[in-house]
């Protein structure tokens, strides 16, 4: 059978740009669609523009520090609407280069939604089909809102960027990476923050010491976060909405922002008639090759909500070409992935959290909190946490967990010793570098505690 390409992509957004143009460079006749614009959540919604924001809601607390170090200097008020004009200026630039580099490695693009018709057919809402050997759907996720009456008048995070001007007081209700990530940034940006999670403690899912020191924080920095706590009732008001709470509170916020999970976007796209299999939440049911449950559909990146990661993303984008087009059956690892949540301050972890690993066998864990040289003379009351979990039959270590400015940045230099199977003795045996925050994970000799 003739088909039009050797592969259609479906979704512009990272993982899928890149399995395109590298299966282009390698000789394929490819194509892409996409509805909306190019580079996906991490581009347009999430990883960039959030830590774009970040850097901006740093600023107040350098300046204080600045002052504490003897410089005069002198903060104004932020300027949000010039701050938005150059982050969506720059959000315009880097949608152009994902564009320049489809075109440049001579994928065929169509601005428009696409689905699947049959195992080899797209169908594009512009009008007509296409035909492909393969099919490779890359479509993301999707905020999701609560059932609850006037949610559709909240914030999400695809919204947050595009505000006309920043409220006076925001109510964000979450309490995952999405959640404490904004709570943190628009604090700094001066907005007054309140956030709800239902949960007994923010971060669910990881190092619980580590969480614990991040809620600390964030509360001590300005954050009105109430733990255990939900919404009964929203109301959408003419300037503002009315929201009561489970812990009896009944509060007017300027605005709300829903932060409460995110679905495999996968409605809409045909996949029902086709065969393919959805599993939990709408996501796409793949292998170890990130093949569908129909031989010729393929899916990579957070429509599959294995890790929703953009790096991972990313590698199962070129895993997917190594496999289907070099002849190199290639699996996607998904151990050991080194990640940051960009709270204030950040947190950088990779592997086994405490309690994770505990479950698993017998560990020891080395750990130190301290105030940090730099914030501590500028008379803040800051705190970090380097942690260390390491088994005590093979001594190497399971786990790697910071809480500190540049944790981000930490966490991939350690990721590479976690992934490569270092032992306690191989970090022991590395010369600290003085003064630094990270040369406490080279210098702990004695555990705190065994489990």
């Amino acid at each position: 059978m003739t088909f039009d390409y050797d592969l259609f992509v479906i979704g512009g957004g990272s993982g899928g740009v890149r399995a395109a143009r590298v299966a282009a460079q390698g000789g394929a006749k490819v194509a892409l669609a996409e509805e909306d614009r190019y580079g996906g959540t991490c581009v347009q919604r999430g990883c960039v523009p959030k830590k774009l924001m970040v850097f901006a809601s740093e600023y107040p607390g350098q300046i204080a520090d600045a002052q504490s170090y003897g410089w005069t200097v002198h903060s104004g008020g932020f300027d949000w609407p010039a701050f938005r004009g150059k982050l969506h200026a720059e959000l315009d630039r880097l949608e152009g280069v994902y564009r320049r580099l489809l075109a440049n490695s001579g994928v065929e693009t169509f601005d428009t939604r696409a689905s699947v018709a049959d195992a080899h057919t797209v169908e594009l809402a512009s009008g007509g089909t296409k035909t492909a050997k393969h099919i490779l759907i890359a479509t993301g996720g999707w905020p999701v809102l609560p059932d609850l009456p006037d949610a559709e008048h909240a914030l999400t995070s695809n919204e947050i960027f595009h505000l006309d001007e920043l409220p006076r007081s925001i109510l964000i209700v979450g309490g995952g990476y999405i959640a404490c990530e904004f709570a943190c940034i628009l604090n700094g940006l001066g907005v007054e923050v309140t956030q709800y999670y239902r949960g007994a403690q923010i971060l669910r899912g990881f190092d619980e010491e580590a969480r614990g020191l991040i809620s600390e924080e964030m509360i001590r920095n300005g954050v009105g976060l109430h733990l255990g706590t939900n919404i009964i009732e929203m109301e959408k008001l003419d300037h503002g909405f009315r929201v009561k709470s489970t812990n009896g509170d009944e509060r007017v916020f300027d605005q709300v922002m829903f932060a409460t999970g995110r679905a495999p976007n996968t409605p809409e796209l045909g996949l029902e008639r086709t065969g393919v299999k959805l599993g939990r939440n709408g996501a796409i049911e793949v292998d170890a090759y990130s093949q569908t449950s129909v031989p010729s559909i393929y899916a990579i990146g957070d429509v599959t909500d294995r890790v929703n990661l953009t790096p991972v993303a990313i590698r199962e984008g070129m895993a997917f070409v190594e496999t289907v087009f070099n002849g190199n059956p290639t699996p996607v690892d998904h151990a050991l992935i080194p990640t940051a949540i960009f709270t204030q301050p950040e947190f950088g972890t990779i592997g086994l959290s405490e309690e994770e690993a505990r479950d698993q066998e017998p560990i020891e864990v080395y750990c130190t909190s301290f105030k940090p040289m730099q914030q501590a003379f500028a008379g803040r009351e800051d705190r970090v946490l380097m942690k260390l979990i390491v088994s005590q039959e093979t001594r190497r270590v399971l786990g790697c967990h910071i809480v500190a400015p540049g944790a981000g940045e930490m966490i991939q230099l350690a990721g590479i010793a976690v992934k490569m199977g270092a032992t306690k003795e191989d970090f022991d045996r590395t010369v600290a570098v003085h003064p630094t925050m990270a040369e406490e994970i080279v210098t702990m000799r004695e555990p705190v505690r065994s489990a």
